[in-house]
């Protein structure tokens, strides 16, 4: 029932499309998501989720997960990001793929939704970390559509996989063009 409605919603009264698809059989994923140019992002990452019939995720600093929002979050495909015990990020995002037996995380590689020259790289590593493949997934507002792409096994290589990867995302336009990461 709730597919239907995400249905109806995003593909009829909104318009858009989704090219692409990601495998059931794909437990474990790092997704990045380009351009994120505007809140609307979010919005358009849960009818996604919801067509597709897919657990997506996404991780937080920990303290967001107590009361009162805590709950709501994990529903959302929330997971807590511990850093203690001198963790940094990368490994502390590779052990929760390593508790889980399903996590496709959610990034931008961005990092923000203002203007950048270069992406942070620590989606990357962690995929790299993890042994877990990279899906490139584009909002194109341009084209009202979001397109999925086939996962991506990182070789420890950075500027050769990314010259693999970014071709993707030629051409897309975010909501806010201007604030786009340029391929």
């Amino acid at each position: 029932m709730k597919k239907k409605l995400y249905q109806f919603i995003f593909l009829q009264l909104m318009g858009w499309k989704i090219a692409g698809t990601i495998a059931p059989q794909v437990k474990k994923c790092v997704m990045i998501v380009i351009p994120h140019t505007s809140w609307h992002d979010f919005y358009l990452g849960l009818f996604t989720r919801g067509i597709i019939g897919l657990d997506m995720h996404w991780v937080g600093k920990k303290e967001l997960f107590g009361f009162p929002f805590g709950a709501y979050f994990r529903w959302m495909g929330g997971a807590p990001l511990d850093r203690s015990g001198g963790l940094n990020k990368v490994d502390s995002i590779a052990a929760i793929f390593e508790k889980r037996e399903v996590f496709r995380m959610a990034i931008s590689p961005e990092g923000t939704r203002s203007k950048v020259s270069e992406l942070k790289t620590g989606f990357y590593y962690i995929a790299l970390k993890a042994k877990v493949p990279i899906i490139p997934v584009a909002f194109d507002y341009g084209k009202k559509k979001v397109r999925l792409g086939s996962p991506f096994h990182p070789t420890g290589h950075y500027q050769t996989d990314m010259a693999s990867l970014l071709p993707f995302f030629k051409d897309v336009t975010g909501k806010i063009p201007q604030l786009g990461f340029k391929v």
